[in-house]
């Protein structure tokens, strides 16, 4: 391609982007300016205080939004090393394996005879 097509394409893609962002802002500062004074007395924010608030969330909602502990569906980066053992072991070892999960992950139930001994009787 020649060059004036990437220049006129990359001119386009921010032109788009600057647009999305200015309705993201917009819309936003039209349902706050809608719902909040109405519902919580709150104030009527400008354009450049709902920008602000939106970059604000983006901050401090990062993390959750990038799904750090969200991912668990998924499986993350260790789905497939994970994957491939299960499939290599046995029934033998799957059940054992299970188990040790369980008992390092799993709430532990003391047994009924512990639980009886108590100093309450004797």
């Amino acid at each position: 391609m020649k060059k004036g097509m990437w220049v006129g394409k990359i001119a386009l893609g921010v032109l788009v982007f600057i647009g999305f962002v200015y309705l993201l802002i917009a819309g936003t500062q039209y349902l706050w300016n809608w719902l909040v004074p109405i519902l919580f007395a709150g104030p009527v924010i400008s354009f450049w205080q709902t920008a602000g608030i939106l970059l604000l969330s983006k901050i401090l909602l990062w993390p959750i939004s990038k799904g750090h502990c969200n991912n668990s569906h998924s499986g993350g980066p260790w789905k497939h090393y994970w994957k491939e053992k299960w499939s290599g072991m046995s029934p033998e070892e799957r059940d054992r394996m299970k188990q040790k999960m369980k008992e390092k992950w799993c709430y532990k139930e003391t047994p009924a005879s512990e639980t009886q001994s108590g100093t309450a009787n004797g």
